[in-house]
């Protein structure tokens, strides 16, 4: 039987990953892997994780299964993080799950239940891991521009262009904010439009949020998601904690399904924990915990937001002085979009050839595609990142 199995694509980040752990030059820069690093090139743990980490340790006195869906505190707390109060709770379906991959995975999955025929619209380009498991599942898909890679910018546009050859009961997947891989993004009056193109098409959105607080601020991040929120009768959100607090390996994540009212929830919440149950019976709890402990604490929440602010910043600050630099190189504006894209990702908007010269001639690793992780630079990185890009010719 094992016999007849094909070999798979490689994972580009991975063999990138492994690339750079063979490279002997001191001068290496690893802009490839999505974490966070601090100045000293580490991916610490949050304050606030360590606080309710050793809290749980003292005061949890089980390992017992939880419910299919996982701890109903956990999607409280989240649905408040990302939606607030934009509408009432009984309209929400949730269901906790293995990271944000997981949560889009659960939603394709239903969508695949519910509504096969429809197709996925995705921005171009999107998170590789998006048409990969629509492909996988069988399901139809298309793509809306998105990224000008002549101004690094929203083509806003030619996205809505794209978007009027939808049909009644397509779907919209959308970047909440920070968008993956180009980091950048929508302004509020565009979401407008976005939203207005969407209704007049009668196609239903689905969100992907993972990057919440490390834009613009916690609630300025959440604002497009709110917003579509209240504008549509269904929507589909997928979240992820990976990020914002800093829990990558504890796999914590939410997928919540949102109908016209109260009367649809119970269904729709039956169908998510059936969904769960086939995929792994319960999701991993310790992550979640902890973001709960830390989200119902006002001490603990206060903490975790000023360190995630500290991070924001932090990125805000390398993006302004890499386009400073690079300024500064070049006597032009070219690279100022860097200071204005968002979250974790740029994206160079260069060719595959020029993103390997980086890597061969000045040890610089990033994705083939120019994605470069802004969270893996530092301020000693950050010069030898702009004079490798103009020695390249980007």
């Amino acid at each position: 039987m094992l016999h007849n199995l094909k070999a798979q694509p490689a994972d580009k980040i991975l063999a990138l990953m492994a690339a750079y752990r063979e490279d002997p030059r001191d001068t290496k820069v690893d802009l490839g892997v999505g974490v966070y690093k601090d100045a000293s090139g580490n991916t610490p743990v949050m304050r606030a994780v360590k606080e309710a980490e050793k809290r749980l340790q003292k005061e949890q006195t089980t390992k017992a299964y939880v419910g299919l869906a996982g701890d109903p505190a956990f999607s409280d707390a989240m649905i408040g993080l990302i939606l607030g109060d934009t509408i009432p709770r009984d309209r929400i379906a949730a269901v906790a799950t293995p990271g944000g991959t997981g949560a889009i995975r659960q939603a394709l999955e239903l969508i695949k239940m519910a509504t096969p025929e429809a197709t996925i619209w995705l921005s171009d380009p999107t998170w590789p891991n998006h048409p990969s498991i629509i492909k996988y599942l069988g399901l139809k898909s298309k793509t809306y521009r998105y990224f000008d890679k002549e101004t690094r910018g929203v083509d806003y546009v030619g996205m809505l262009t794209d978007l009027g050859a939808m049909l009644p009961g397509d779907i919209v997947l959308l970047h909440g904010c920070c968008h993956n891989p180009t980091g950048a993004n929508l302004t509020l009056p565009q979401w407008d439009g976005v939203i207005k193109r969407m209704q007049e098409k009668t196609a239903m959105p689905f969100i992907d949020i993972a990057y919440q607080g490390f834009g613009d601020g916690l609630a300025e991040d959440a604002a497009a998601t709110r917003k579509i929120t209240a504008a549509f009768d269904t929507v589909l959100i997928a979240g992820s904690c990976s990020k914002n607090f800093g829990i990558y390996r504890e796999r914590t994540g939410i997928f919540m399904a949102i109908g016209k009212d109260a009367a649809d929830t119970p269904l729709v919440q039956q169908n998510l924990n059936f969904l769960n149950r086939q995929n792994y019976s319960f999701p991993p709890d310790h992550g979640a915990r902890v973001v709960t402990t830390i989200l119902n604490d006002p001490d603990l929440r206060a903490d975790w937001e000023a360190e995630l602010e500290e991070t924001r910043n932090g990125m805000l600050g390398l993006r302004k002085m890499l386009a400073d630099e690079l300024r500064r190189l070049t006597n032009s504006d070219r690279f100022d979009f860097l200071a204005d894209h968002r979250g974790m990702f740029s994206q160079l908007g260069t060719t595959p050839e020029r993103v390997e010269k980086l890597r061969a001639d000045h040890g610089i690793y990033m994705v083939s595609d120019s994605r470069m992780n802004i969270a893996g630079l530092n301020a000693k990185t950050v010069p030898i990142l702009a004079a490798a890009i103009v020695a390249a010719g980007i």
